[in-house]
């Protein structure tokens, strides 16, 4: 453990958010919070620094000031670094994932046209961060941390879970919330006739299946965490929607990223992609052990 959650600063709305959401984060791990901003083109940080009229990094510092006066005054307490990085914000954002134990981004509410395309930036990190990664919109409040829903973990069951499962428990723990763990699986090809219909025997069998390998893969965390609230559900319907149906009322959702060296290129799986761009709350990802 690093004991630090670092946020991305870029002055807008949502980055505000993820901002808030990264110092409750910090609160209940008992971390420090980086507040950090990159852009290439910063001018070198002269000591003393020098006065407003003449200080080539105003907004830089002003965005920083700004960020830290919000976190300041709700947690006054909290220790707080403000960092600003002379990089391109992708590289300086990763190697920042390096030396924490959360990254926390702001994530754009986009449009029907658009919503489909996460950006480069966000696909980059997402793809590639070595710590969790959270997401957040600017409509979105760390509601899950004062009580308004619960942690939900998406499961699998196919590939290993064990980091993502210890991010879950462990969220769901520091909260004092019930931890939902959903596996949405489709039904398979023997459970329909020839008709084109569900046989309900063979439907009820392939559920029974998926809550038993569920309950399995829970079993060594919920004896760890003895006294945390689980709630397993199996939804027999493809992933994404089984999920995104699942987190209507959550309040943070945690998804499992695939290993980055698996498939080319900057792939996230359709069902990450799904829930990063219409979860109704923050999306954490973890990436593999």
């Amino acid at each position: 453990m690093k004991d630090v959650i670092t946020a991305g600063v870029d002055g807008t709305a949502e980055s505000l958010s993820a901002i808030r959401w990264a110092a409750e984060e910090a609160r209940l791990r008992h971390a420090r919070l980086r507040l950090l901003h990159a852009w290439v083109l910063l001018a070198p940080e002269p000591t003393p620094r020098p006065e407003a009229d003449e200080d080539q990094n105003y907004w830089p510092h002003r965005m920083m000031n700004d960020a830290a006066t919000m976190v300041h005054a709700r947690f006054p307490d909290l220790p707080v670094d403000e960092v600003l990085v002379a990089k391109d914000p992708p590289v300086a954002l990763q190697e920042a994932a390096e030396e924490s134990d959360l990254l926390v981004l702001g994530s754009r509410d986009l449009g029907p046209v658009s919503r489909y395309a996460l950006g480069e930036l966000g696909l980059r990190l997402v793809t590639h961060t070595a710590s969790p990664l959270v997401l957040v919109r600017a409509r979105q409040e760390p509601g899950a941390h004062e009580g308004a829903g619960g942690v939900m973990v998406a499961l699998s069951l196919h590939d290993p879970c064990e980091a993502l499962l210890a991010f879950a428990f462990d969220s769901a723990a520091r909260r004092g919330v019930t931890l939902r763990a959903v596996h949405g699986r489709h039904l398979p090809s023997y459970a329909y006739n020839r008709g084109g219909g569900v046989e309900p025997i063979a439907a009820e069998e392939a559920e029974q299946d998926a809550r038993q390998e569920l309950a399995g893969a829970l079993r060594p965390w919920r004896d760890k965490y003895p006294d945390l609230r689980v709630d397993e559900r199996v939804v027999m319907e493809s992933p994404a929607p089984a999920l995104l149906h699942s987190a209507a009322d959550a309040g943070l959702l945690i998804v499992g990223r695939r290993h980055r060296h698996r498939l080319p290129g900057t792939r996230i799986g359709h069902v990450v992609q799904a829930v990063v761009h219409h979860a109704p709350c923050p999306v954490a990802v973890v990436p593999p052990e």
